[in-house]
Order: structure tokens, then sequence, then C-alpha cells
């Protein structure tokens, strides 16, 4: 069994398609800047209404990294 050490950071994705969107945006945008992302987590999900319908989601989300040894 390996002994990583694993850091977790909260970020918050946002689309005006659809929460599956919302979680990929954040994702896409951590894997520019943080290495070895393993793992995330929907924390909450947020949602703006306009005209009665879903305008746009917002997702907040925690994501572990393995720290570099």
């Amino acid at each position: 069994m390996s002994s990583n050490v694993y850091k977790k950071i909260e970020l918050v994705g946002s689309s005006s398609v659809s929460i599956e969107d919302a979680i990929e945006n954040a994702i896409t945008k951590a894997s520019k800047t943080v290495r070895a992302l393993r793992w995330f987590e929907v924390i909450e999900t947020r949602g703006d209404i306009a005209d009665g319908k879903i305008s746009h989601w917002q997702v907040t989300l925690k994501i572990g990294f393995t720290l570099d040894e």
C-alpha cells in the first residue's frame, strides 16, 4: 500500500449548459495548474432562474490531489 499524502482544494465551476458541464469546467481549469488530480466530490449545487427556466448552474467541488514527494 502506498503512503501518499493528499491535499484538497475547493472550487466552484459554472455553466449555462448543465451540472456535468460545470463540474467538467472546474476540473479542466484546475488541471492546467494543479498536478496529480485524483478525485472530486460535489459539495453544493446552485442554479440561477430567469423567466421561469434554469439559466445557469454553479457547482461547488472539493478536488483532491497527491502532494509531490
